[in-house]
């Protein structure tokens, strides 16, 4: 066992009985909403990998470890941490654990500590991908790289917006990423069901994804499993109408010389203050979504094993 990692004892009781346990990012804790509501849509995500049959295992480094399964007291002082908190993708976990800092975990560093931990779902609400403009910037989300090397099915709902799609797609291509969609022929776009683009198979109900990353696991296949499940229809923004607002956050980063990883956040909130909230709202609902999936599709899996 590494002897940074710290796994709580309900998440180590469920794994030790080959129960379905879900893993969960820590950013949108720290740095996707001001404190109380980070911490209560944390807690209604937990609840809903619950109700759906698995035990949450929220994700964060927090007093030089790397912890799996944060609750109660904890979990209250990481959403008042918020963005004092550092946000930790893999380049940065050395330098975080060495001075003890408390950081959010990204997608990219919440799945290599699941994977540590044995924990083989997780859930989030989109994943990073290849910036628009990637072409002068090489502006490209650790994710990809992460998905190409550790075994954990993400469920999402498809990439940011803010992305080139299609680039993205491309890349988890070339790194043998299959792109599943669930109940769903077309590759979500976060707030849009629809991106424009097709996923590599459709499958329909958990246990079919289930069987699919477990024959992965078996061929000895190194890669993660992407699941996009796009956005509840009641939830979802127009797609023009969010094409424009990202135009206009993409201008307003380019004008005030915004880059690297602070590009990502600072979008999500103009975005955030162009639709007057509805991203938000939006943002929460999907991520809901995707942790009911993702709990239907883990507790799949302990069932087959």
């Amino acid at each position: 066992m590494n002897r940074f990692l710290e796994i709580s004892a309900e998440v180590q009781s469920a794994l030790d009985a080959g129960r379905a346990v879900v893993a969960l990012e820590s950013t949108i804790i720290t740095h996707g909403m001001p404190y109380p509501q980070n911490r209560d849509t944390a807690l209604a995500v937990e609840a809903v990998v619950r109700e759906n049959g698995a035990i949450p295992a929220t994700i964060a480094v927090m007093c030089g470890k790397l912890r799996v399964g944060v609750s109660g007291h904890d979990l209250d002082a990481l959403a008042k941490t918020g963005l004092d908190a550092a946000k930790a993708s893999r380049r940065d976990l050395a330098a975080i654990l060495a001075k003890g800092q408390t950081a959010g975990t990204t997608v990219a560093t919440t799945m290599q500590i699941a994977a540590m931990a044995g924990i083989k779902v997780f859930a989030t609400g989109g994943i990073g991908g290849v910036h628009r403009g990637a072409e002068t910037t090489f502006d490209i989300s650790a994710d990809l790289n992460e998905l190409s090397q550790t075994p954990v099915a993400v469920v999402c709902a498809g990439a940011k917006s803010i992305l080139d799609i299609g680039k993205t797609l491309e890349v988890l291509e070339t790194n043998g990423v299959p792109v599943i969609g669930f109940k769903s022929d077309a590759f979500p776009a976060f707030f849009a069901r629809e991106s424009g683009f097709g996923v590599d198979y459709r499958l329909d109900t958990p246990r079919e994804v289930a069987e699919l990353i477990a024959v992965q696991a078996d061929l000895g296949m190194a890669a993660g499993v992407l699941v996009a499940n796009p956005i509840p229809e009641a939830d979802a923004l127009d797609a023009a109408e969010i094409d424009g607002r990202i135009a206009a956050a993409i201008e307003d980063a380019d004008n005030q010389g915004v880059t690297r990883k602070d590009l990502t956040p600072y979008l999500l909130n103009r975005i955030f203050e162009l639709t007057d909230g509805k991203s938000l709202v939006a943002n929460i609902a999907l991520v809901k979504h995707n942790a009911a999936v993702a709990a239907q599709i883990a507790t799949a899996l302990a069932e087959r094993a």
